[in-house]
């Protein structure tokens, strides 16, 4: 498989991911700036028209601006889970920031198990978000719990 098509196989399943995370997460609270759910989310876009550095400063800013967008709602476990998606997302777009800079066998090798590794705990959390929802939608508010 040449570069560019395993590249090109990379950013398609990070779009997936990105747009998978986004379904996943709908908003109850949004962390610490509310004023960051109005603007439009950046992306990473891998490619060779950016040095490396700017390329991890674009993955760096995607992953921070993902992660203030979170949506929190007080509990911990959800909370870490939706500021882990964005994080785990980042290590996945330097990796491959370095994949296409790189030729270094065992450098390209670890890369490739940081995005296979990232995307499957990323999974794994959206699986748990789905979950975490669905109870959610499915026990009434404390509030309205008759104790007799």
């Amino acid at each position: 498989m040449s570069m560019l098509s395993a590249t090109a196989r990379l950013c398609g399943s990070a779009a997936l991911v990105l747009a998978c995370t986004a379904a996943a997460s709908a908003p109850d609270m949004h962390h610490q700036n509310g004023a960051a759910a109005a603007t439009k989310a950046p992306i990473f876009i891998a490619s060779t028209a950016k040095p490396f550095a700017a390329l991890m400063d674009d993955a760096m800013a995607v992953m921070d601006d993902g992660i203030k967008r979170a949506p929190m709602n007080g509990v911990t476990e959800h909370d870490f889970v939706t500021m882990m998606i964005p994080h785990h997302q980042g290590a996945i777009d330097m990796a491959k920031a370095l994949l296409l800079t790189t030729q270094d066998p065992a450098l390209r090798n670890m890369a490739q198990g940081i995005i296979t590794e990232q995307q499957n705990e990323i999974r794994v959390m959206q699986a748990w978000l789905a979950r975490y929802q669905t109870a959610q939608t499915r026990t009434p508010p404390a509030s309205i719990t008759r104790k007799e």
